[in-house]
């Protein structure tokens, strides 16, 4: 199980950063972005330093909102969200048809939690990589606790330059990861050289899709929030990522914006008019009380200086996606299940 306390959330803010550098670390990852004079193009070129800073930064704050999971979910009305989750993450195994015995490769595994339910729910062997030590150091453990650690791995790697060799895995998926790719392509493209022929690989992308407008001033004011929230260098269309896949040598079976037909907006558990008690840190109220918290541990010198700045980004990024999905000019899920060629 997830450490959730507030002790846990001031102890590991920062990650293996120390803690005496963590406001330093702030400043040097809010000036990749365009609200504190950065550009997409230096984001690109330094997306390991930014990537790596913000998962330092974020995620002892998503372990504590979300649990081990750090991602939304396609959602029936009466579902809890933890359980829309777990159903998310069977899906993705579903469309694979993952064996058991097989090795499947997650691509930005953040701390496992997918990898650990993708192992039990289909009996396979998982290897996550991820390119943050804090996140693995602490997947390890939970992969210990759960009992999977014997089948169940993590590898420290950049998922753009993967040290595994050609056709080694049955299975490749991604969950709300290769965003960070700082090019679609060359992400993908390293996702099918590690994938057998005639298997396939499968994700959810964040994408702006086809009803965002690039010379609307608002619109291009949510995309940067969640940018700066969420630790990208930029955020795709739909038919970019598309193309990628393509021009990778996949063969689409099929693709869909999963947040088209959501009975339950994905976005309802950040949504300031939404209260749940079962998910009651992600709301507007359990935020606040979470805001202060860190403000009051940041005080007492508990939590590093910068703790604040970091609630107040990760602030930010709930309100560019609630105000994306309410506009629908951005999707968590856009989902594709794509083929290597034998």
């Amino acid at each position: 199980m997830s450490k959730s306390g507030a002790m846990d959330l001031a102890s590991n803010l920062g990650g293996k950063i120390d803690k005496s550098d963590v406001l330093t670390a702030v400043e040097k990852y809010e000036q990749y972005h365009e609200f504190h004079g950065g550009d997409e193009e230096e984001r690109k070129a330094n997306y390991t330093d930014m990537v790596n800073k913000y998962y330092d930064l974020a995620t002892s704050f998503y372990e504590y909102g979300w649990g081990e999971s750090f991602h939304f979910a396609h959602r029936w009305n009466g579902e809890s969200l933890r359980e829309s989750i777990k159903r998310h993450e069977h899906f993705l195994a579903l469309q694979l048809g993952v064996k058991p015995g097989q090795k499947v490769l997650d691509v930005g595994c953040g701390i496992g939690g997918p990898l650990r339910e993708i192992a039990r729910f289909s009996n396979s062997s998982v290897t996550g990589i991820n390119n943050n030590e804090y996140q693995i150091t602490r997947g390890k453990e939970l992969n210990r606790l759960a009992g999977v650690d014997k089948t169940c791995n993590f590898v420290k790697a950049d998922f753009m330059k993967m040290p595994f060799p050609e056709n080694t895995f049955d299975a490749v998926y991604a969950i709300e990861a290769t965003c960070h790719a700082p090019d679609a392509y060359g992400c993908y493209k390293e996702i099918y050289r590690v994938l057998k022929p005639g298997q396939c690989f499968a994700a959810y992308e964040w994408c702006m899709t086809d009803a965002f407008d690039p010379d609307n001033a608002q619109h291009q004011k949510i995309k940067a929030e969640i940018e700066i929230g969420d630790g990208l260098p930029d955020i795709r269309l739909t038919s970019k990522c598309l193309e990628a896949l393509k021009q990778a040598g996949f063969e689409v079976i099929w693709e869909k914006d999963l947040a088209k037909d959501s009975p339950v907006p994905w976005y309802l558990p950040l949504d300031k008019n939404h209260f749940s008690l079962s998910s009651f840190r992600l709301t507007a109220v359990g935020r606040f009380i979470t805001k202060n918290m860190v403000k009051l541990l940041e005080y007492i010198r508990l939590a590093p200086k910068g703790s604040q700045r970091v609630s107040n980004f990760l602030e930010k990024a709930a309100e560019g996606l609630v105000d994306g999905g309410r506009r629908e000019i951005f999707t968590p899920m856009y989902f594709f299940l794509a083929r290597k060629p034998e």
